[in-house]
């Protein structure tokens, strides 16, 4: 078997797209699309988005009206009862012995406008006298209409409705982001997996002609053509071109086992994969745009806006909470009181109105809430510092990317011309070889000139296709189509 007979063998097999018998044969696309639904990566990257969603769903919760329902169905009291007698200044004792129950329906409304809360209820009660009267009375508070209001200045709801948004579109974004690392991660497997398979065929190939060679030099031999060390020295490379196969093997094996537990494929299913032949050669990145598409849809941009938003809201609230603290609440409704229950709930004529002012006024504290401020306002200075080394390390980070991938279709043709011309020299020269126009040193050099540019142009396809998806992960735009990366989000929720 000759090398040439070999390599054409493997170049038939990389072009088949269909699955051999007990084989499953998968491209690039095939294997990024099995990793972003069925990887234990993509398990995660849901279940966290699933969270932030909910999370979401619960700080939106907060802006409804809530319907609430309280009871004490069942309360006994027997106990002796100490009261003060005014008319002549002394203590009596009474025994006493009771039932009582109530129940309540509350709805309350939380106020983003003001960060207050209004909240309407109705009570009933029931109480019944063992001693005495032994009477059973119910009290009927018909309806109530309450409002509780700070006065510090700070409104937790309204920042809640800047930041929790924003936390939430982060999520969007990180989810969206988190399928190009996953592309990314499948891409450097699948190049694994394929280095390998190439390891095999030049490995293969190798000691095929180190086989042919040693057979001609055992040949020349005889005759007097080829030297004793010459002759050693095929030998000694057809046992080092065993090795390399048996080595060859081992590294395809653990390539494979590798992509098959990415991938959450069984173990015994055998993978090959199909080399991309084919790449986007007119596809050049515009820096400028990729930048501002970065700037706008990456999730760590957003973070930091959220970041410096969270700064913001605790400098808010710490000078808040240092200063004049006032909490007003108001309420007011309509009760009765009757023997029955129907009764308790005809011609309402007490009124019940409660109104309370609290105050806090800080007066001698050693500085200690002057100290937090000043921490605050520190703290925040950090974030915004940090913030604007981090925009500008990444806007650096983007352009060296975008440099990087606008050079690579272009190494990607000439490694696979300079793979092509090692071809054709390692044919002539060997050719040239098994007719004794040269000797075996230009025949090892011709051999591996052709190894090293197919190890090269496989190198060059990797870097291009990670380049092309560490792009889209940096921007979340599909620069072919001139779109923005989105995800099917509702498929999620309904799974």
């Amino acid at each position: 078997m000759t090398r040439i007979l070999i390599l054409i063998t493997f170049i038939a097999l990389c072009k088949v797209t269909t699955a051999k018998e007990g084989v499953m044969m998968l491209t690039l696309p095939e294997v990024i699309d099995l990793a972003s639904k069925q990887s234990i990566d993509a398990f995660k990257q849901q279940n966290m988005y699933l969270a932030s969603y909910w999370e979401f769903k619960y700080y939106r919760a907060d802006k409804l009206p809530f319907l609430s329902i309280g009871a004490n169905p069942f309360s006994y009291n027997n106990s002796i009862r100490q009261d003060y007698i005014p008319q002549d200044q002394s203590w009596q004792y009474s025994q006493q012995e009771n039932i009582t129950s109530n129940a309540s329906l509350r709805v309350t409304q939380n106020i983003g406008l003001t960060g207050g809360r209004f909240d309407v209820s109705s009570d009933l009660g029931m109480s019944r006298n063992f001693l005495g009267d032994k009477q059973t009375t119910f009290s009927a508070n018909q309806i109530s209409i309450g409002y509780r209001q700070k006065l510090n200045g700070y409104n937790s709801l309204r920042w809640k409705s800047k930041i929790e948004p924003l936390k939430f579109e982060t999520a969007r974004k990180n989810f969206i982001q988190s399928k190009e690392d996953i592309a990314v991660k499948a891409t450097s497997k699948f190049f694994e997996l394929v280095d390998a398979q190439i390891e095999i065929n030049i490995s293969t190939t190798n000691l095929a002609n180190a086989d042919t060679l040693y057979q001609i030099g055992k040949g020349r031999y005889q005759v007097g053509t080829v030297t004793q060390d010459e002759l050693l020295n095929f030998e000694l490379n057809l046992m080092n071109a065993r090795l390399a196969l048996t080595r060859a093997n081992q590294g395809l094996l653990r390539a494979r086992s590798d992509l098959n537990s990415f991938l959450g494929l069984d173990k015994n299913v055998m993978i090959e994969c199909i080399m991309p032949v084919k790449i986007t050669s007119a596809l050049q990145v515009n820096v400028e745009d990729a930048i501002q598409k970065s700037m706008t849809n990456n999730p760590d941009v957003l973070s930091q806006d959220q970041r410096l938003l969270e700064q913001d809201n605790i400098v808010r609230l710490t000078k808040a909470q240092n200063g004049l603290s006032a909490d007003v609440s108001a309420s007011a409704g309509l009760n009765q009181k009757a023997l029955t229950i129907s009764d308790s709930y005809q011609n309402p004529n007490r009124f019940q109105n409660i109104a309370i002012i609290g105050l806090s006024v800080p007066i001698i504290d050693w500085g200690k809430r002057k100290g937090q401020l000043l921490m605050a306002k520190s703290n925040r200075e950090v974030v915004v510092n940090s913030v604007k080394q981090e925009r500008i390390d990444f806007q650096q980070s983007v352009l060296m990317s975008v440099l990087e991938f606008n050079i690579q279709s272009d190494q990607v043709m000439n490694s696979a011309r300079a793979d092509t011309i090692a071809q054709l020299g390692f044919d002539v020269t060997i050719r040239r070889f098994k007719i004794g126009k040269l000797d075996v040193t230009k025949l090892n050099l011709a051999r591996n000139d052709l190894e090293n540019a197919r190890r090269a142009y496989i190198s060059s396809l990797r870097k291009y296709w990670v380049s092309y998806y560490q792009i889209r992960q940096l921007t979340l735009f599909d620069f072919e189509n001139g779109t923005d990366l989105t995800a099917d989000f509702d498929k999620i929720l309904n799974q």
